[in-house]
């Protein structure tokens, strides 16, 4: 997982607030998401608050999917946050605001690695992260989950994206399958088939490389 800190960011391209964040840090542990919306509508200081519990999160599931650089990434980040505080107004409170909020960073994510034409040869797991995957597959023995880690990326940056994806969401995001339709847009049934199918394509890759 992320040891250390990402840079700041802020809703306004190059400032930075680490100080007010560090500042209204306790403030914004004490409030729900729900609050935290409405507080940031009526003062975008605490949008910083949103930043500040959705920075880690979000920093971790970007490089899961994409494989990009850290500097990639944060510059990522500064966009999606921007265009999450663009958008707050239209946010349906009926909606859980992390499912908005990870559909709106899937699809930056998607966008700006389409255009640049990037497709991960590998993509960045810790250790506990390869365990965490590997455990979800039977066929995968428990002698080799260790052995096998770094094959593990590789398989998953080979996978057609929309089972990489859904991979990542279910075993390291650990969302459920209703999370998981409302960040790709889709019915829940579909989410059931595409993992399955996602299971199928990396078992299959797995086993060629056995040969």
């Amino acid at each position: 997982m992320m040891k250390q800190p990402l840079g700041c960011f802020s809703i306004e391209r190059n400032k930075s607030n680490c100080a007010y964040i560090s500042y209204m840090s306790q403030d914004c542990h004490k409030k729900n998401d729900a609050e935290l919306v409405l507080f940031s509508l009526q003062k975008k200081e605490y949008f910083l608050c949103i930043i500040e519990k959705y920075q880690n999160p979000l920093f971790r599931y970007i490089r899961r999917i994409s494989g990009g650089s850290r500097e990639d990434i944060e510059d990522l980040l500064q966009e999606i946050f921007i265009k999450v505080y663009i958008h707050l107004t239209s946010y349906d409170p009926k909606q859980s605001f992390s499912s908005w909020v990870y559909r709106i960073a899937r699809n930056e994510t998607i966008s700006t690695f389409r255009k640049k034409k990037i497709r991960p040869q590998s993509l960045y797991l810790e250790p506990d992260e390869m365990e965490q995957i590997a455990g979800t597959f039977d066929f995968i023995k428990l002698q080799e989950r260790k052995e096998f880690g770094k094959e593990i990326q590789n398989i998953l940056a080979k996978l057609d994206q929309k089972y990489r994806e859904v991979l990542v969401l279910k075993y390291l995001e650990e969302k459920e399958y209703q999370e998981i339709a409302d960040i790709l847009h889709k019915p829940i049934g579909t989410i059931g088939t595409l993992v399955n199918r996602a299971k199928k394509q990396f078992q299959k890759i797995y086993s060629e490389k056995q040969i």
